[in-house]
């Protein structure tokens, strides 16, 4: 990865920094769910806050497309981080009255619609009255919104430490990663994780396929998958990894046995089977009992693990969530021991971590979804691009 313009050596004191970050989580009934990419910019604010600057934060929230939508207003976030907030994002009354060190919230980018088209107007009247942009979403840096990257046109541009953090950890991972390296993908389809394996097939040593895409893979294999979520249209591509996989001298594991039920449905009974004794009326919803044992046994000699994508309905509780929890565990223990260098991206799987409480535990956790994967693959990012010393 080419080096990136950061805040090393930036004066920011006295300073209006325009502080881009993605507040986008998910709230029901008014309450936050989910505070993990809050939380995860705290650093970044406060740094800045403590070296003087004068913070404006802004960030989206869901896809109002243009809209005020009273249910995705970021007011409630800047509640929870106890800072003013600004009822719209092309405010600039309030910029004379800010001091040094003062932080504000900014109302939902995506109220205005060019904010998504990465309309260079709209990114110039958000700009106005800055003296500094700096981009630490990058969970939201695989998007070309007005925010990430039209901005960079007229402002000096800076990753924030979040940033200059996910940039670091995911290319040791990509360029330089410690072996053996054995890679959990999961998740329940293959058509987002393809240009994924394709990479990691080229730099790991083992790759666990588990979950729904677990179930693909063993379908196209010949074994029998039930009444499950499985992509029966996708064996060729499955028989594609599966070469590729072998030309790279890369094993590709798949589920032995799984946790089914006969309906689906969280509160069913919950029977372990071998993978080729799946009866046509189980419906799986978790990988098995043995599978989870042999995937823990790979982390004895493991030096680096990535994982993406839940192995089983982890949302659902313990029991269904058995493979995916079991997991979360024992990485947390040989990562709290430094034996192995972990790193977890996705939604679902850091949902996972924060369930049996371990996130805290893990090498690195991503903020990416979408972004996390498309870096992994080898992909530069637009809202990084924009970034790059030249």
């Amino acid at each position: 990865m080419k080096a990136i313009r950061n805040l090393k050596n930036v004066n920011v004191r006295g300073k209006y920094v325009l502080l881009r970050e993605d507040f986008n989580v998910q709230i029901v009934d008014g309450v936050i769910k989910d505070f993990f990419r809050i939380d995860s910019a705290l650093k970044t604010i406060k740094r800045l806050a403590s070296a003087g600057a004068r913070v404006v934060i802004c960030s989206h929230l869901g896809r109002p497309k243009g809209m005020f939508v009273p249910n995705l207003s970021l007011r409630i976030v800047a509640e929870y981080l106890n800072i003013p907030f600004i009822d719209d994002c092309l405010r600039k009354d309030f910029l004379p009255s800010m001091k040094n060190g003062d932080v504000v919230l900014l109302e939902n980018l995506r109220f205005y619609i060019g904010e998504e088209k990465n309309e260079k107007s709209f990114a110039k009247q958000l700009a106005y009255g800055f003296d500094i942009y700096v981009n630490d979403a990058f969970a939201v840096s695989h998007r070309k919104a007005a925010s990430i990257v039209a901005i960079t046109k007229y402002l000096p541009s800076y990753a924030g430490y979040l940033m200059e953090s996910e940039i670091t950890n995911l290319s040791r991972l990509s360029e330089n990663p410690k072996h053996p390296l054995v890679a959990f993908i999961g998740g329940a389809k293959i058509d987002t994780k393809i240009n994924l394996l394709k990479k990691l097939v080229g730099i790991a040593d083992k790759i666990v396929v588990g979950g729904a895409m677990g179930t693909t893979f063993n379908f196209a294999l010949g074994l029998p998958v039930g009444n499950s979520l499985c992509e029966y249209d996708k064996t060729k591509v499955v028989q594609k990894i599966l070469k590729l996989a072998y030309k790279n001298n890369c094993e590709i594991l798949l589920p032995i046995d799984k946790g089914v039920g006969k309906v689906f449905d969280k509160n069913v009974k919950r029977i372990n089977c071998d993978a080729g004794q799946i009866a046509d009326d189980d419906v799986i919803m978790d990988d098995g009992k043995k599978t989870t044992a042999r995937n823990i046994a790979l982390l004895k000699n493991a030096k680096t693990v990535i994982w993406n994508g839940t192995f089983g309905l982890a949302e659902w509780g313990k029991k269904w969530g058995y493979a995916s929890f079991e997991l979360a565990k024992a990485l947390a223990h040989y990562s709290k021991q430094k034996k192995i260098n972990v790193i977890v991206g996705g939604g679902d799987t850091v949902a996972a971590l924060d369930a049996c409480g371990v996130r805290k535990d893990m090498g690195f956790v991503s903020t990416g979804g979408g972004a996390f994967l498309e870096f992994i693959e080898g992909k530069t990012l637009p809202g990084i691009k924009v970034l790059i010393k030249k």
